[in-house]
C-alpha cells in the first residue's frame, strides 16, 4: 500500500493533482482543504495517501495531514459512504467542524454536504459519535499567491461543483471555510506571540475539561483564582476569596456601571479588608501584573458559547487575561461582500443586548473581516472604531495582522487597558422631559494617541533626570479634532504612576480662562485614571499655595497667573525636578523669554514673556507642549521652552484613519462700502485686533468703534443675515447638523443676531433653554442695554453647550466672538460662517470646529464672509513647511466636481429606462414611473448593489455642495434617485439595514407630490394599498401575482415571507427552519436563472399557501400552538416519525407538561438542570418506542424547542 509520497507538483486542478516522484507521475485526488495547502507548481509536496482498488479503477487519495486521512478512513467504513462522498465531506467543511457536528448531533449542518441526506447524516452521527475525536488542525496563516482573491474563490467553487455541490451551496461552503481560515490564522498569530489557544467547546461546562461553572458564566473562575493567588503572595486566603467574589459579583445589571467598577478593580486592585493580630487591615488585591506582562496568562478562546436570558450565542474569539474576558473579537468573511466590518459591529451590539454579562469585563472590542480590522470600546459608535497602525512600515500585511502583531503585543495590550482607558460622564437631555441625565462613556486611546503618549512618557523620564535632564520634554503635534485633550489625560495618568517620577506634580497650563475650564472639565471626568481630583487655581496667591507642596497634585492654571504683580522676577515656588508643566497650544506668544519695554505710571520698565516668569517660579520643572497646529519656523521661543517634536499626527493621517473629516471652503464675501480713507485704515485695524481677546479689545474703544462702524454696518449685516439664512436652510434640507457664526466684536455678534431674528422671528426665545439661535459671550451689567438679553452665567453657558451638542435639541446656530473657538466639540456641527479676521494658529483652531466625525458626515464647511482666503493659504504654507501632509482646506469646487461625476454614474445606471418623464408628469403617472424605476434597478442584483452604493456617495457630496447653482440644477433628479433607494430599502427583511442606511446624517430630499413626510411603508413602496385582509390570503397573492412590476412583486413577497418566518422562529423552531430553507432554495434558483420571474412568484405563493395550511394543522390535530411546535420537531421526517398521531399527541402532552413544571427554574442557564431535563426527555422518548440513538438525537431538538416555550411561559 502507498502510504506517503513526496515529489514535485506538475499539475493541479481541484480535485486532481499530479505529483512527479523521480520521473513517475502519481495522479492523486485531494480534498479542497488539502488543495488550498498545496504549494505552487514546480514546488515539492508531501502527501499522506490512501490507496483504493476497485474493479474498474485504482485510485490514490492524498491529504496534507495524517489527521485528515484518519477521518477519511473512518468515513469510508460507514455503509453507504464511498471514497467520493468522503472526499466531498472533507472538502465541504474543516475536519474539526465535521467532528463537532457529529458529536453535537448537528444533522442540519451535515445534510448540507453533497450526497448526504437526512438518513445518511443520522447514520454518520450514530456510527461515528463514540469513535471520532476532534481532529487537530494546524491552519497556516493566509499567504500571498499569484492568484487574486476572486480567482481563488472561483477555483474553489468550481472544485466543489465538480464534487457534486450545487453552485449556491458551493458558494456558502466557501464562505464558511474562509471564516474558519480567518479565525484560525488570527489564533495562529496570537499563539506565535505567546498566547495559549483553547477551542471553546473543549473547555465548555459540559466538556471533559470544564473551565466555566455553567454556560452563563463568562469568567474562567479557577484561572482567575490561580492568578490572584500568584500575584498577591502575602495576602491571606480569606482576602483572596473576598476579592474573587467581588469580581464575580459586580453588584448591578447595568453594563456601563459594572464595566467601570470592574475597570477600577482591574487597574487599581480590588479593595478588601482582613484581620491580622486583631487589627483590621485594608489591601488592594491585584488582578493584573502591569509591570511584568509575561507574568499574566493570555488565552485565546474561539467559538465561546454563552447562554443568557434564554438566548444561546457563540462568540468568534475572546481574549482572556488571567481568566478575565477582556477582549471580544468578531470576525466576518472578507470574500463575502455582505459580511462587512459594519455587520461585525452590529453583531457586537446584538451581543451586548443578548449576553450582556461578558461585557461587564470587556476592555476592548475588535471587529474585522479578516483584512480590515478596527478597535474601540464597548460604548463607542461605529465611527470611533479605528484601525491600529504599525509603528514602522509593515510591508504587505492586512490590518488584522498588523493589529495582532502590535496591539496584541502583551505589553501594549496591558498598557492600553491600564493607562489609556477612561470613563467620561456625558450629560444628555431627555427630549420629552427636558431633564439632563449623566451617562458614562468609555474611551480608549486610538493608535496615534497610544504611541504618542508612550514616546512622551519616555522623553519625560529623560528630561526630568535630576542629573542629565534638560527639562525640555518636547512637543506633541496632533491635528485639531484628533483627541489631543484626551492624549494629555492619558499622558498625565501614566506619568503620575511612573515609579521614576516619584509622585510628580502636573501643572496643566493654558492661556485663556474658557480653555482652562474646558480642559479642567475633561480631566475632572477622568479621576479614576489620575487617582486624584484635579484642582483649578483661582488666582496668583492660590497657585503659589498649590505649588508649595512636597509632591503630587494635578493643578490647572492660566499662564497669566505667573506674571508678577510688580517687578521682573516671580517668586520661586519649588525647586523639585519632578514637576511637569503640560501646556495646551504650546506656540502662543505668551510663552516667550524676550524682554520688551512697556509704559508704566512711573515711566517704563522691561517685561518678559511669561515663560521666563514660570522658570523663576519652577526653575527645575520640565515642559511638554501639546498643539493642534504646527510651530512656525520663525518661532524660536517654543523650541527654547519645550524642545523638538515628539510625535506628529497630521491632517492627512487623521482623515485617512477616520479620526477627523475634511474641511471644505466656500467664499461668499459681502462687500463693505468704504471711502478711500476708511479702506486704507481697515486692514491695519483688523491686523491689530486679530490676535486680541475680548477683554483686550474692549479696552481699545476707538479701534472697536471703527470696526463696529465698518464691518458691523447695518446694511452689510442685513446682507450677511439674508444670505446666511438662505445658505443654512438649504443645507439643513439635505444635511443633519448645526452651525457656528464667528463675529468680529461682541457688538457685531449682537447686531447680526438682531438682523437674523428680524427675518426669522420664530428662531428667537428669551428662555435660555429654548430657541434655535443664541449669542455666546461674556457680559456684565455695565454693558450696553442691547447686550443684556445675551448675558449668561457660567452654568447657563454650560447648559447651552449641552443643548448645542445634543443632535435633537432645536438649538442649531450659535454666534460667538472668541468663546467656543477652541476646545469645544460639537460632532454634528457641519458649517462655520466666518465674519471675523483671523490668522495662523487661531484660524486653524477655529475652523477645526467642523472637522469632527459624526455618523457618515462627509466633511465640514467654512463659509467666508470677510476674506480669510489668503490667511488660510498662509496657514497652509506654515503647515506644509512644518512637515504636515494633506490639504488643510479643500475648495468647495472640488466637491461640486465630484458631485457631477457621481451624478453621471447614477444616470448611466438608468441607461435603458427613461426616468426623466417623471418630472413632466402628473402625480399618478409619477408613481408609475417611480415604480418602473424600482423595477428596473431590481432586475439585477449587481445593478441594485451598484446603484445603492453610488447614490449613497452622490447624496453625501450633494450635501457638501449645496447650496450651489450646479447642485440646484440636479436637485430634483437626486431627489428621484433617493426616492428609488428609499423604496428599495423597504424590501429588506424587518430589523435589517444595509451599510448604506445606518447612522446617516444625510437627509432625503422629499417630493411632496408623492409623500408629505417622506415616510412610506413596504406596500406603498410596491405601489399597493395596505391590505385589510391577511397578507398571505389568496386575494392578496393574486394581486401581487398580477403586478406589472414583477421584480418589485418578487421583492415584496420575499420580504413578507421572510418576516413571517422570522416571527414563527420565536415560537416554532422546526417549522421556521423548514420554511426558511424553502424560501432560500427558491431565491437561489431565481438568482441562478433556473426559474423566471413568473415562476418565482408562483413558487413563493405556494410557500405562502403552505404557511397558511400549517396554521390550520394545530387545530385539526387538537393541539395548542406550543404543543404543535413539539409535534413539528418529532414529526420532522419519515425517519423520526415512528408514532401514530394519537400516540404522538400523548407523548407531546407529557413533554409539554414537564417543561411547564420547570418553567420557573432558569434551566436554560443552568447546565446541570438542563442535563437532567435532557435525560428525562430521552427516557420518555425511549418509553414511547424510540431507539436509544434516535432518542438521544431527538432529545436535543426537544430541548432547543423547550427553551422557546420556557421563554414564552416566563413572560
Amino acid at each position: 500500500m502507498i502510504g506517503l509520497i513526496r515529489g514535485i507538483i506538475v499539475f493541479k486542478q481541484a480535485p486532481d493533482v499530479i505529483v512527479d516522484v523521480q520521473g513517475l507521475g502519481y495522479e492523486v485526488l485531494v480534498s479542497l482543504n488539502t488543495f488550498f495547502d498545496l504549494p505552487n507548481l514546480g514546488d515539492e509536496v508531501t502527501l499522506h495517501t490512501h490507496f483504493v482498488v476497485r474493479e474498474d479503477a485504482q485510485l490514490l487519495f492524498g491529504f496534507s495531514t495524517s489527521d485528515e486521512r484518519v477521518l477519511f478512513r473512518q468515513l469510508i467504513k460507514i455503509n453507504g459512504v464511498g471514497p467520493k462522498m468522503a472526499l466531498a465531506v472533507l472538502s465541504g467543511m474543516p475536519a474539526h467542524d465535521f467532528s463537532r457536528a457529529v458529536q453535537s448531533n448537528d444533522i442540519d449542518t451535515l445534510v448540507k454536504l453533497p450526497g448526504v441526506g437526512k438518513k445518511t447524516a443520522e447514520r454518520l452521527v450514530i456510527e461515528l459519535r463514540d469513535k471520532i475525536s476532534l481532529v487537530s488542525e494546524n491552519l497556516d496563516a493566509l499567504t500571498e499567491s499569484n492568484s487574486s482573491k476572486s480567482d481563488i474563490r472561483q477555483e474553489a467553487e468550481s472544485a466543489l461543483v465538480a464534487l457534486g455541490y450545487r453552485p449556491q451551496d458551493a458558494s456558502k461552503m466557501i464562505n464558511s471555510v474562509n471564516e474558519d481560515l480567518i479565525e484560525m490564522a488570527f489564533i495562529d498569530q496570537l499563539t506565535g506571540q505567546g498566547f495559549t489557544f483553547h477551542h471553546g467547546p473543549d473547555i465548555a461546562p459540559d466538556s471533559d475539561n470544564p473551565q466555566r461553572k455553567n454556560f452563563d458564566s463568562v469568567v474562567l473562575e479557577n484561572e482567575l483564582l490561580k492568578a490572584i493567588e500568584k500575584l498577591n503572595p502575602g495576602v491571606p486566603s480569606s482576602a483572596i476569596s473576598e476579592a474573587h467574589q467581588k469580581v464575580l459579583n459586580l453588584g448591578t445589571d447595568d453594563i456601563m456601571e459594572n464595566n467601570e467598577r470592574f475597570h477600577n478593580y482591574l487597574t487599581n486592585g480590588v479593595p478588601v479588608e482582613y484581620t491580622k493580630d486583631g487589627v483590621a487591615k485594608g489591601v488592594n488585591v491585584d488582578l493584573l501584573d502591569i509591570e511584568n506582562p509575561e507574568n499574566n496568562s493570555f488565552w485565546a478562546v474561539n467559538q465561546l458559547v454563552i447562554i443568557e436570558n434564554n438566548l444561546n450565542r457563540r462568540l468568534d474569539v475572546v481574549i482572556y487575561v488571567n481568566g478575565l474576558p477582556l477582549v471580544v473579537v468578531e470576525l466576518k468573511n472578507a470574500t463575502n461582500e455582505k459580511a462587512t466590518i459594519r455587520n461585525a459591529y452590529t453583531q457586537i451590539q446584538n451581543y451586548k443586548k443578548d449576553v450582556p454579562s461578558i461585557f461587564f469585563y470587556n476592555a476592548l472590542c475588535v471587529i474585522s473581516d479578516g483584512i480590515d480590522a478596527k478597535v474601540s470600546s464597548l460604548s463607542a459608535p461605529f465611527t470611533r472604531f479605528l484601525s491600529w497602525k504599525a509603528k514602522e512600515d509593515a510591508g504587505v500585511q492586512t490590518d488584522l495582522q498588523i493589529m495582532t502583531r502590535h496591539m496584541f503585543d502583551k505589553r501594549v495590550l496591558i498598557n492600553l487597558i491600564r493607562y489609556c482607558t477612561v470613563f467620561e460622564a456625558e450629560e444628555i437631555k431627555n427630549e420629552k422631559t427636558g431633564l439632563v441625565s449623566v451617562s458614562k462613556i468609555k474611551k480608549v486611546a486610538a493608535c496615534h494617541q497610544y504611541y504618542a503618549v508612550q514616546k512622551a512618557v519616555n522623553q519625560t523620564i529623560r528630561a526630568t533626570d535630576s542629573d542629565a535632564g534638560d527639562r525640555k520634554v518636547g512637543v506633541v503635534w496632533h491635528t485639531q479634532g484628533s483627541g489631543k485633550s484626551l492624549s494629555m489625560v492619558f499622558y498625565s495618568g501614566q506619568i503620575i504612576t511612573h515609579p521614576k517620577m516619584k509622585n510628580p506634580t502636573i501643572v496643566i497650563l493654558t492661556d485663556r480662562n474658557d480653555l482652562d475650564d474646558q480642559l479642567f472639565g475633561t480631566f475632572g471626568n477622568c479621576v479614576g485614571l489620575l487617582r486624584q481630583t484635579p484642582v483649578q487655581s483661582k488666582n496668583r496667591d492660590h497657585i503659589k499655595e498649590l505649588l508649595k507642596v512636597s509632591g503630587g497634585g494635578v493643578i490647572f492654571t492660566t499662564i497669566q497667573k505667573f506674571s508678577p504683580e510688580e517687578g521682573n522676577v516671580y517668586d520661586t515656588l519649588s525647586e523639585r525636578t519632578n514637576i511637569v508643566v503640560v501646556a495646551d497650544e504650546a506656540h502662543r506668544s505668551q510663552y516667550g523669554f524676550k524682554g520688551r519695554l512697556v509704559e508704566v505710571e512711573d515711566g517704563s520698565e522691561i517685561r518678559y514673556g511669561n515663560a521666563k516668569y514660570m522658570r523663576d517660579a519652577l526653575p527645575n520643572a520640565s515642559y511638554i507642549g501639546f498643539t493642534g497646529t504646527p510651530i512656525e519656523k520663525e518661532d524660536k521661543s517654543t523650541p527654547a521652552v519645550f524642545g523638538d517634536y515628539i510625535d506628529v499626527y497630521d491632517i492627512k493621517q487623521a482623515v485617512e484613519d477616520g479620526a477627523t473629516v475634511p474641511i471644505n471652503y466656500e467664499a461668499r464675501l459681502v462687500k463693505v462700502n468704504l471711502d478711500n480713507e476708511s479702506s486704507e485704515d481697515i486692514d491695519s485695524l483688523v491686523e491689530e485686533i486679530s490676535d486680541t481677546n475680548e477683554d483686550q479689545l474692549e479696552k481699545s474703544k476707538k479701534k472697536n468703534a471703527t470696526i463696529n462702524a465698518i464691518v458691523g454696518h447695518p446694511d452689510r449685516l442685513k446682507d450677511v443675515a439674508t444670505d446666511l439664512i438662505t445658505h443654512f436652510e438649504a443645507r439643513q434640507e439635505v444635511f443633519e447638523g448645526k452651525a457656528m457664526i464667528v463675529g468680529m466684536t461682541r457688538q457685531i455678534c449682537v447686531a447680526l443676531y438682531n438682523q437674523i431674528i428680524s427675518l426669522r422671528p420664530n428662531w428667537h426665545n428669551d428662555d435660555v433653554n429654548s430657541g434655535e439661535i443664541k449669542v455666546i459671550m461674556t457680559s456684565s451689567s455695565d454693558d450696553p442695554q442691547e447686550f443684556q438679553p445675551h448675558r449668561t452665567t457660567k452654568q447657563q453657558r454650560k447648559d447651552l453647550a449641552i443643548r448645542m451638542k445634543d443632535p435633537n435639541d432645536p438649538l442649531n446656530i450659535v454666534i460667538v466672538r472668541d468663546m467656543w473657538l477652541t476646545g469645544f466639540d460639537v460632532p454634528n456641527m457641519h458649517t462655520m460662517y466666518v465674519d471675523k479676521k483671523m490668522k495662523g494658529a487661531n484660524l486653524m483652531q477655529a475652523i477645526a470646529r467642523v472637522n469632527r466625525v459624526y455618523k457618515d458626515k462627509p466633511g465640514g464647511l467654512i463659509v467666508d464672509y470677510i476674506g480669510i482666503g489668503q490667511e488660510l493659504r498662509n496657514a497652509m504654507g506654515t503647515y506644509l513647511q512644518s512637515g504636515g501632509q494633506g490639504k488643510a482646506i479643500i475648495d468647495k469646487s472640488e466637491a461640486v466636481a465630484l458631485m457631477k461625476e457621481k451624478f453621471e454614474i447614477v444616470e448611466q445606471i438608468f441607461h435603458g429606462y427613461d426616468y426623466k418623464t417623471y418630472f413632466k408628469s402628473e402625480t399618478n403617472t409619477k408613481l408609475q414611473i417611480l415604480l418602473g424605476a424600482q423595477n428596473f434597478i431590481l432586475s439585477n442584483l449587481e445593478l441594485k448593489d451598484r446603484f445603492i452604493k453610488e447614490i449613497t456617495i452622490l447624496s453625501k457630496v450633494f450635501a457638501l455642495s449645496i447650496p450651489n447653482v450646479e447642485a440646484n440644477i440636479i436637485k430634483d433628479q437626486v431627489a428621484f434617485f433617493q426616492a428609488v433607494k428609499a423604496r428599495i430599502a423597504k424590501f429588506n427583511p424587518s430589523g435589517f439595514k444595509s451599510d448604506y442606511e445606518i447612522d446617516t446624517a444625510i437627509k432625503q430630499i422629499v417630493d411632496s407630490a408623492l409623500s408629505s413626510d417622506g415616510i412610506i411603508d413596504v406596500f406603498e413602496a410596491a405601489g399597493l394599498k395596505t391590505p385589510d385582509i391577511n397578507i398571505l390570503s389568496e386575494e392578496f397573492l393574486l394581486e401581487v401575482k398580477n403586478m406589472k412590476q414583477k421584480n418589485i412583486a418578487y421583492e415584496l413577497l420575499k420580504k413578507l415571507l421572510k418576516d413571517d418566518v422570522r416571527i414563527r422562529k420565536t415560537k416554532n423552531i422546526s417549522q421556521a427552519k423548514k420554511f426558511s430553507e424553502m424560501i432560500e432554495s427558491v431565491v437561489n434558483k431565481y438568482h441562478n436563472n433556473q426559474i423566471d420571474s413568473a415562476q418565482v412568484l408562483e413558487e413563493l405563493s405556494k410557500i405562502a399557501r403552505d404557511l397558511r395550511l400549517e396554521d390550520n394543522k394545530a387545530e385539526a390535530l387538537g393541539l395548542s400552538e406550543e404543543e404543535y411546535a413539539f409535534y413539528s420537531v418529532l414529526n420532522d421526517n419519515e425517519s423520526t416519525k415512528i408514532l401514530n398521531d394519537d400516540k404522538m399527541k400523548e407523548l407531546i402532552h407529557h413533554i409539554v407538561e414537564i417543561i411547564r413544571k420547570n418553567a420557573t427554574v432558569d434551566w436554560s442557564r443552568r447546565s446541570d438542570v438542563r442535563a437532567k431535563l435532557r435525560i428525562t426527555v430521552r427516557k420518555i422518548l425511549m418509553k414511547y418506542g424510540y431507539p436509544p440513538d434516535l432518542a438521544r438525537m431527538e432529545a436535543d431538538k426537544v430541548i432547543e424547542q423547550s427553551e422557546v416555550l420556557a421563554d414564552i411561559l416566563s413572560k
